[in-house]
């Protein structure tokens, strides 16, 4: 359902929604499968009781799955399933699948192990409601329960800015209840439920155990995956956060910057830098991309977010860029109006994203093109001096082509006895009284090189051409 609604099919939040099963309510967190979203794909395993891994009947087990049971083993009294999709293509391979699984500690019930394996196919809705039914008996089996009248808390899924709402974050009630005008603390921002918004967008006056629900009345955006509490009163609230605020603070003035002795010999080897301000929709994809980026390797080029961020691209990122002379990039943003025509004035260029692996590539391409292209060069020919000979119009070589072509466009370089004596270009290349573009092997050709006149019987002239190819990183 998530991966439906985003760009290029995949899921690149982690989206929380419920569906109700012969009555028994089960929560849904749909996590990302591109290989940039580890951290959320990790955080997704540590709120769920059942991790149900979709595995696809055509590709097998991927890095990313393999990843993602990594994370589920590592998630304290998590048991995973297996939905093995895309069963009805001819291309499925259900009992490869199962082999894969087993070579991963996942032997299947009908392979005599314990993990439950449910084929099926998602776009034509079948044994969707099996994979359902194994759910709710696993659910049964572990005897999950919560208390609704516990003190409530729960974990942060996604942490957002909006427009006209201000920081808002979609948070998992693990336990308890939470009611609107709940004081809590979240991560190092204390605050007071002002709304909660379920799954489907309407408003709710509270929120039980496991539901998925948006909290607005944060006082500062949180990290996904940190814990919401409910305290006894906002005082409370607020003097847990100042403490917090102020902890943080001064372990952040503790943290010495970083300036070696090898990162001043890059700078002064003018080693290339493409400065980027970074903003998301979201803080989960803040964390990803973040970390994806920084983990593009490169001796030639260093890549510097100089700012990153939630929310719409506004003036004063523009206004950074502009300093820094960075590019602004944005992942499912909007572009604030005064943001534009700033951009006009400064010159700053902004580009957009929705998908998160193009964002990535056309980074790498970016740094890439800050690189000199590197002149590659191509033999493409010799011949050999027979004789020399002098004209109206200077010294000419009179000679023997005895393998590939020299051509008149090619650059020339005269070897005597293998030494070079002279590079440059082809100034003049004649057959008989006629000039040509070029001569093959086995013909005879009369040959002047730039304003060169020491010609030798015996000296070899090698033609090459040369063209430019862009570095790599």
């Amino acid at each position: 359902r998530v991966a439906a609604g985003e760009a290029g099919g995949i899921t690149q939040h982690i989206g929380a929604y419920g569906v109700e099963y012969k009555g028994q309510p089960i929560t849904f967190l749909d996590t990302p499968g591109h290989a940039a979203f580890t951290a959320m794909r990790a955080r997704g395993a540590s709120v769920t009781d059942i991790v149900v891994l979709v595995v696809a009947a055509d590709d097998g087990v991927m890095p990313q799955t393999i990843e993602a049971i990594n994370h589920a083993k590592a998630a304290p009294h998590v048991k995973i399933m297996v939905a093995i999709n895309k069963m009805d293509l001819a291309s499925a391979n259900i009992d490869r699948v199962k082999k894969q699984l087993q070579e991963r500690e996942l032997t299947p019930e009908d392979w005599g192990g314990e993990t439950i394996t449910v084929p099926v196919s998602a776009t034509r809705g079948t044994n969707i409601d099996q994979l359902l039914e194994m759910m709710t008996l696993q659910a049964e089996v572990m005897e999950l329960k919560a208390s609704p009248t516990a003190k409530p808390r729960g974990t942060v899924i996604e942490a957002q800015i909006e427009a006209g709402r201000g920081p808002t974050a979609t948070v998992i009630v693990q336990m308890g209840t939470l009611r609107i005008g709940d004081a809590f603390i979240c991560g190092d921002y204390s605050g007071k439920v002002k709304s909660l918004i379920d799954d489907h967008g309407n408003s709710v006056k509270e929120a039980g155990p496991s539901m998925p629900v948006k909290v607005l009345g944060f006082t500062g955006l949180p990290n996904a995956g940190d814990e919401l509490l409910v305290m006894d009163s906002e005082r409370e609230a607020k003097t847990l956060s100042e403490e917090r605020l102020e902890a943080m603070r001064a372990g952040k003035l503790a943290t010495p910057q970083r300036a070696t002795l090898e990162t001043l010999l890059e700078a002064a080897d003018g080693k290339k830098i493409l400065r980027i301000v970074l903003k998301t929709d979201v803080q989960g994809s803040l964390e990803a991309l973040s970390g994806a980026l920084n983990q593009i390797e490169s001796k030639k080029v260093d890549l510097d977010i100089i700012h990153a961020g939630v929310g719409p691209i506004s003036e004063n990122d523009i206004l950074l860029a502009s300093a820094s002379n960075a590019v602004v990039v944005g992942f499912n943003v909007k572009v604030e109006n005064m943001a534009v025509t700033a951009a006009k004035r400064e010159g700053v260029q902004i580009k957009l994203y929705s998908i998160i692996y193009e964002l990535i590539d056309q980074i790498k391409e970016a740094m890439a093109g800050l690189l000199e292209p590197e002149h590659r060069e191509t033999v493409i020919g010799h011949a050999e001096v027979k004789q020399v000979f002098q004209l109206s119009k200077g010294i000419v070589a009179g000679c023997l082509v005895t393998d590939g072509r020299i051509a008149r466009t090619g650059r020339a370089r005269i070897l005597r006895r293998r030494q070079p004596v002279f590079d440059g270009g082809v100034a003049t290349l004649r057959r008989f009284q006629d000039d040509v573009k070029e001569v093959r092997s086995g013909l005879e050709c009369g040959i002047k090189l730039g304003d060169f006149s020491e010609y030798q019987v015996g000296d070899i002239i090698e033609c090459y051409q040369l063209e430019q190819v862009a570095q790599k990183l």
